[in-house]
């Protein structure tokens, strides 16, 4: 058994193999530790979040250590059959690395029974062992950033189904139309850990596979409310954004939650709303609406220029973090900002917005949440009196906003798989910019580097528990530094972790400024 510290709330905890994993999960999920917030079981690790204001990581790994783990968990050995249609774009690749022909790769593959080992990377997808051995095969050597949703796919000693469209580096082998997951179904998981698990060859049948994407739910219609913003204009989806859901990794769901956590609560301040308060997260600004009642509103974050124009037709100019007074028929335009990238919206009595799971965030990889605002919808406000406080105008900004080009230092922890790269590696991570590239997202932010960074253990990593702040590095040596909307597990290793006071600042680095990160002792 092995601690890895990853940051100063996460500790990443080792042991020898899958059966070990499982019988100390089960254990802390009976008798759990104080200050331990969430447990998030994967092949050898489980990664445990603690409260340091209640534990040590000392105490907590000593703590874990005197663990038994000789007993074995209870398996529900429920049967669950998935129809594939094998015509995945990487089934000849993986028939050419298990020197099988493909017929044999899709005999192998539908009649083995997996069992779902545990649920992880994103909502309803489960990690399916016992497969056959020939299976085998590595993730690909450069992650595809979309993956359509039903793809049946395998790494390493896994197979896997992508419950919606995702970014992923497994091989992809089929499609099935089950779907994964289902937020209206109780549990909305389809596969369960301790579920057994056949695929059946859909062309036996004669029949074919045809997924459809979900129909959008129309914003308006959410919640009905005569006071509400009319949406003229979005350069890019508008999202509602809180503090996020906890307490739901059991089933594949990782925290979520507005970006910029600073500006998010500066902008609740600003127009006197309580704590937590949803706000919609504007990307890249370019936002426009007309109110249809009064209103008062403030906006924070990336600098964008803002102005309201009254029903006669007269402009005022304003800026971010001031608090604005709408008349009925005014109408606002949010430009494009001048620094940083995402500017957070607030109304005083808050938008009238339904929850998902205890929060008002869109997790955007998970697809959980309030359906993003998009051009021509309406959004409801709450006017709620309850809980309001006393405007602030005098809310300033955390930190500098980075622009275009400009070097924005972030602070780095090295681990928890730094020793799985050369030396010469870890160096260059500090010491070369790393270019902030078009292909980021709230899930994650691409890097390209001049130098990719070198691996010195080249083996699978078994997939293993992700935090925002992570820099994962995948096969072609050019880093991701996971966001807040990032996977609950990665099968890539993580060389270093950003500090959690600098997360704020890393959501705002816009595309080709570039980033130079800094070891510390965190």
């Amino acid at each position: 058994m092995r601690f890895l510290p990853v940051n100063l709330t996460n500790m990443l905890v080792e042991l020898n193999d899958l059966e070990e994993t499982l019988a100390l999960f089960a254990s802390l999920q009976a008798d759990p530790v104080a200050g331990v917030q969430e447990l998030i079981p994967a092949a050898k690790t489980i990664l445990i979040r603690f409260r340091p204001d209640r534990i040590t990581a000392k105490t907590l790994a000593d703590a874990i250590a005197a663990r038994d783990l000789s007993n074995k968990p209870a398996q529900s050995g429920q049967l669950v059959e998935i129809p594939v249609n094998y015509d995945g774009e990487d089934l000849h690749e993986v028939a050419e690395l298990t020197g099988l022909s493909v017929a044999d790769v899709i005999r192998r593959h539908s009649e083995s029974e997996y069992k779902v080992a545990f649920c992880g990377f994103a909502p309803g997808f489960g990690y399916l062992v016992d497969g056959d051995p020939a299976l085998h095969v590595p993730r690909r050597q450069n992650p595809r950033t979309r993956i359509p949703a039903g793809s049946v796919a395998l790494a390493g000693v896994f197979s896997g189904i992508y419950p919606q469209e995702s970014p992923g580096g497994w091989q992809i082998i089929g499609t099935t139309p089950i779907a994964m997951w289902d937020i209206d179904r109780n549990p909305p998981a389809l596969l369960q850990p301790g579920y057994r698990v056949r695929f059946r060859d859909m062309r036996k049948s004669g029949t074919r596979v045809h997924i459809q994407a979900p129909q959008r739910k129309d914003v308006a219609r959410l919640v009905e409310s005569p006071a509400h913003f009319k949406v003229r204009s979005a350069l890019l989806p508008a999202l509602f954004q809180d503090y996020g859901r906890f307490g739901h990794a059991g089933q594949g769901i990782s925290t979520s939650g507005a970006l910029d956590r600073h500006a998010f609560n500066a902008v609740n301040r600003i127009v006197g709303n309580p704590a937590n308060t949803p706000a919609l997260e504007l990307t890249l600004g370019s936002f426009s609406f007309a109110t249809t009642s009064d209103a008062v509103i403030a906006l924070a974050g990336a600098q964008c220029s803002i102005s309201v124009r009254s029903a006669n037709r007269q402009v005022m100019a304003f800026n971010t973090y001031q608090p604005i007074t709408l008349r009925a028929g005014d109408e606002v335009t949010i430009g494009y900002p001048k620094r940083g990238v995402r500017t957070y919206l607030a109304v005083r009595g808050g938008f009238a917005v339904l929850p998902v799971l205890d929060s008002a965030s869109r997790d955007t990889l998970a697809m959980i949440g309030p359906e993003p605002v998009v051009t021509g919808d309406s959004i409801a406000l709450k006017n709620d009196e309850h809980g309001l406080l006393k405007i602030s105008p005098d809310v300033k900004p955390a930190f500098e906003l980075p622009r275009t080009h400009d070097i924005v230092t972030l602070d780095i922890a090295l681990g928890p798989r730094a020793d799985w790269f050369s030396q010469s590696a870890r160096r260059l991570l500090t010491s070369q910019l790393w270019k902030v590239t078009p292909q980021s997202s709230r899930v994650g932010v691409r890097l390209a580097g001049e130098v990719a960074l070198e691996r010195k253990d080249n083996t699978e990593l078994p997939s293993e528990g992700m935090v925002a702040g992570a820099i994962q590095v995948p096969h072609n040596g050019q880093p991701v530094l996971f966001l807040r909307d990032h996977p609950l597990t990665g099968g890539y290793p993580v060389i270093a972790t950003v500090a959690e006071y600098h997360l704020d600042l890393a959501a705002q680095i816009p595309i080709n400024a570039s980033i130079r990160f800094r070891a510390v002792n965190i």
